[in-house]
């Protein structure tokens, strides 16, 4: 085992590996609960005609194996102390844009996210993942992540109850006075001052001591006795096999768009992490990532497994780092990890106690680390501008991932074009320039 990941050569040890793979889990364990209750459009009270939910307990199951197979595949294929767990941003772009926006049904997403899936398998093993990396430009991928973070703020911000709705003026302040309204805003604070002090897991501990005092004001359901705390492993049968079953139904533009949307956010994310853990783990050679190819098919087969089982994209997780900073180096501390999202699927009956207001400010700090790469984009330069804000500001405007995307990738030919920088576009923006010019003419 020493000898398969290296421990000798990376400088490493088997408690030194444990330590970073249950620091790792701990920082991003917050997904166990998140996922299920954005997927289940939990903090949604009244659905549209023919929209459905989808059952909370078998997302926490599907996101607790879809993070330990994620982890497995990376810790023992591309050895590298990366987790993997369902994606925040694309959850909420499955959830709030594909099956509230939309009216798409879930099990349909759920078809289109194992076809980004297997498109990212197939382009991984044929090397044209460098090229579509190549043809987006950096500030246009920063400016797509910036616009996820808002989207997510703003979401968890509006389940909270601090913003709502208001007919004059589309959105307004909440009541402040609401005792479930202080209560998301007590874990907001509570999240900000333990991620200020640098506390690994900070955004998973905020989550408890928000759910603590909530059980403690009467304002949360206490779980009773043992039962309410430890469980059975929840059934997989409402969603499993659901995105083979509707395959058939994403041969439409509108699914185009939604299979790209999965595939483009999911490729860029993996890749930005992934480079940011091996570099932080002093892994990158000569600045190029070793078996980034194996690292990708990691994330690719994960993705796909995750929709087969039922939760949204998995991908790579930068909370990682938490994991790299206690001193993981080798692929060991994913499958440390791994083994530990296993142990979490009988604690389900928690869910009960994790309500709206206690996701809420995990959502919104997510949010705000997401939003970091809005330092990156070159805002001097007009022809860069116009398109990477429109990217941002239509996401959280439209309630759609997808819209922004559209409206940032239209108008970078344009505006690009115009400046006379013409022969810096690469011909694949040409092709996705129509293809979301088509996605708004059929949403007409």
């Amino acid at each position: 085992m020493k000898k398969f990941f290296r421990f000798d050569e990376l400088g490493t040890n088997y408690r030194t590996e444990f330590i970073a793979g249950l620091t790792t889990f701990l920082a991003m364990a917050y997904i166990l609960f998140v996922n299920p209750s954005t997927l289940s459009l939990a903090g949604i009270e009244d659905l549209p005609a023919g929209v459905t939910r989808m059952d909370a307990d078998a997302v926490f199951a599907a996101t607790a194996i879809a993070a330990a197979v994620g982890s497995l595949f990376m810790g023992i294929i591309a050895k590298y102390p990366v987790v993997l767990a369902p994606g925040m941003g694309l959850n909420a772009f499955f959830a709030y844009t594909v099956v509230l926006g939309y009216g798409i049904p879930w099990e349909t997403a759920l078809s289109g996210v194992l076809a980004s899936g297997l498109i990212f398998i197939v382009l991984t093993l044929s090397g044209l993942r460098e090229k579509i990396i190549n043809a987006i430009p950096a500030n246009l991928k920063m400016a797509v992540g910036a616009g996820i973070g808002l989207f997510i703020a703003f979401i968890g911000f509006q389940s909270a109850g601090i913003i709502v709705g208001n007919d004059a003026t589309l959105v307004a302040l909440g009541d402040l006075t609401s005792p479930t309204v202080l209560l998301a805003i007590f874990g907001i604070i509570v999240s900000v001052i333990l991620l200020s002090l640098n506390v690994k897991g900070g955004i998973f501990y905020g989550m408890v001591l928000t759910a603590i005092v909530g059980i403690i004001t009467g304002l949360i359901t206490p779980p009773s006795g043992i039962d309410g705390i430890v469980g059975e492993v929840p059934s997989l049968a409402p969603t499993f096999g659901q995105a083979f079953a509707h395959f058939g139904d994403i041969f439409s533009i509108e699914m185009l768009v939604v299979i790209l949307t999965f595939l483009f956010v999911d490729f860029f994310d993996t890749a930005g992490t992934l480079v940011a853990v091996a570099t932080q783990a002093g892994l990158m050679k000569d600045n190029k990532l070793p078996r980034a190819g194996k690292a990708l098919f990691a994330d690719s087969a994960a993705t796909v497994v995750g929709s087969v089982v039922g939760t949204s994209t998995t991908t790579s997780y930068v909370e990682s780092t938490a994991g790299v900073g206690a001193g993981g180096r080798s692929g060991f501390t994913a499958v440390v990890a791994a083994g530990l999202f296993l142990l979490a699927l009988f604690f389900s009956p928690l869910l009960s106690v994790v309500t709206a207001e206690v996701t809420a400010p995990a959502l919104i700090i997510v949010g705000v680390l997401m939003s970091s790469s809005l330092k990156n984009i070159d805002w001097d330069k007009f022809e860069i501008a116009v398109p990477a804000f429109l990217t941002i500001v239509a996401m959280p405007l439209t309630y759609s991932i997808a819209t922004g995307i559209a409206m940032g990738f239209i108008f970078y030919p344009i505006t690009m074009i115009m400046k006379g920088r013409r022969k810096e576009i690469n011909g694949i923006m040409y092709l996705l320039f129509v293809i979301f010019i088509l996605y708004f003419i059929f949403l007409s």
